[in-house]
Parts: structure tokens; sequence; C-alpha cells
């Protein structure tokens, strides 16, 4: 490594890779490196994509067309394999055009490896969906929930907590901040 001055008073670190040693480089300013800020890149772009009406629209139509053929058992079909063949050439070829409109440089082997590498470090509902094409079962997990949800066997749960307000001792009667313990914020 070393400090290289481009004449302009500001030196720039120079890393050079030494004795066959793989050194990633490092932007100093977000502590990422070069790798992490391209996946980083590359998870902005799906999520942009994911969000269009177009992906939604696919990959909904896809999901109504094969949702009725999961069930939640522990034996799976022979057909699921297929399903799931279908599901990650049309979805997975999608988002690598898409990708490639944004990214000419991108790659969807090396991104997938990527994704196998940080398996355990991602969470959200982008993660989820890209999981799907390498993990079955999360992908029959999503067939199952979206089964559920367009039967109307999921859980409602926004019923569950009511907030009201609450009458302040201090305050003869008016009423005070809302809380959901029943006591006053402003003290017992």
């Amino acid at each position: 490594m070393q400090i290289v001055d481009a004449g302009d008073g500001e030196g720039e670190i120079d890393m050079e890779l030494s004795h066959g040693l793989d050194i990633e480089d490092e932007d100093l300013a977000t502590g990422l490196s070069t790798s992490d800020a391209g996946f980083d890149t590359i998870i902005g772009h799906i999520e942009d994509i994911v969000m269009e009406e177009k992906f939604q629209t696919i990959q909904n139509s896809f999901l109504d067309k094969y949702y009725k053929e999961f069930e939640d058992t522990e034996e799976n079909k022979f057909c699921y394999t297929d399903i799931h063949k279908e599901y990650i050439s049309i979805i997975e070829s999608y988002l690598e055009t898409e990708l490639k409109k944004r990214m000419p440089e991108f790659s969807m082997l090396d991104f997938t490896q990527q994704l196998q590498v940080r398996k355990q470090e991602l969470e959200g509902e982008i993660f989820e969906i890209l999981i799907t094409f390498s993990d079955f079962m999360a992908f029959k997990e999503m067939l199952l929930d979206y089964r559920k949800d367009k039967e109307g066997n999921t859980i409602d749960l926004s019923g569950g907590l009511t907030i009201v307000p609450v009458k302040d001792k201090t305050n003869s009667g008016s009423f005070s901040g809302l809380c959901i313990s029943g006591k006053s914020i402003n003290g017992p």
C-alpha cells in the first residue's frame, strides 16, 4: 500500500496486491469493500425491479397459475420440482434481463454465488424472493403462504391492539396523552 499525491494536496491510497494475496479495495468513506458496494448496488436495483408493476404482474400470474397445486404436507409431489424450475426460469431470467439493462457487466452466476456466501446474514423481502431460486422449501413456503392468502386462511392481527384516550387524574377528568397500558403518561 502506498500513498500517492495527485498534486492537489490530498493523498490517495493505492492498494497493491503483493505475494499473491487477494486484498479487496475498501472505500474509506463508507468502510465497504468494492464487492460489498457492488452487491449492495445490485440489491438496490433488484428492489426497484420487484416494486415495478411488470414484475408484480409476472410473479402474481405465476403464483395464480400454480398455488392450488401445493399442499401443506411433509410429502412433496414430483410436479413441484417442475414448477420450481419454471419459476426460476421465468423470474430469474426477467431479473437478469432487467439488471443487465441497468448494469451491463452484471453476471447472474457471480451474484448467485455471492448470495449463497451471504445467505446467513441477509434479511428482508428481497432476500426471501432471491432465496426461492435456490431453496426449494422457501419456494414451497411462498406458494403455501400465497394460497392461504388467496383462500382467506391467514390470521388477521390488525384488530388485536386498540389505543384509547386515558383520563388524567391530575387535570380533573380531562384527557391526556394516549397510553396502551391504561395508565396516564404523566405518571401513576
